[in-house]
């Protein structure tokens, strides 16, 4: 891995693991819902979340899976991989102000295919938030010249 590359297919392992940890700002879920487009009420209006069964407001899950997208694209594959697909599963809220932890987790390579398949979950205190599969595309090492 370097700075403007990843780990290579050679590189990775079933079993291999990589985690990025953020705390939700106010900031974020504002921003978050601007770029989104997404401004439900239950994320951005206070008095109307406390209403809901969470009673108070919560953080986009898709969130959530945005830092999932962290995890693949800055740390494991890391650059130059391609996030193909994603399953996911939203299962507790997430609020300001919590720590949100994306792990991914190597489950199987296709060498023949250049495809890794990672088990991807998002905890908060260690309580599971949403967890899924995702694939990427990832290179091989390039052959040396010379």
């Amino acid at each position: 891995m370097d700075d403007l590359h990843g780990f290579y297919l050679e590189d990775l392992v079933v079993g291999q693991t990589a985690s990025y940890a953020k705390t939700v700002t106010e900031a974020d879920v504002v921003l978050f819902a601007g770029v989104s487009g997404d401004d439900n009420p239950v994320h951005i209006n206070a008095e109307y979340a406390a209403q809901t069964m969470f009673g108070q407001r919560i953080v986009h899950g898709m969130f959530s899976a945005a830092l999932i997208s962290a995890v693949l694209g800055t740390r494991m594959p890391g650059p130059g991989a391609i996030y193909v697909d994603q399953q996911l599963k939203f299962k507790a809220p997430v609020y300001i102000g919590d720590t949100v932890t994306a792990t991914a987790k190597v489950i199987e390579i296709n060498e023949a295919r250049r495809r890794v398949v990672m088990e991807t979950v998002c905890s908060v205190k260690g309580k599971v938030v949403a967890e899924g599969v995702a694939t990427n595309m990832v290179d091989r090492r390039p052959v040396q010249k010379g």
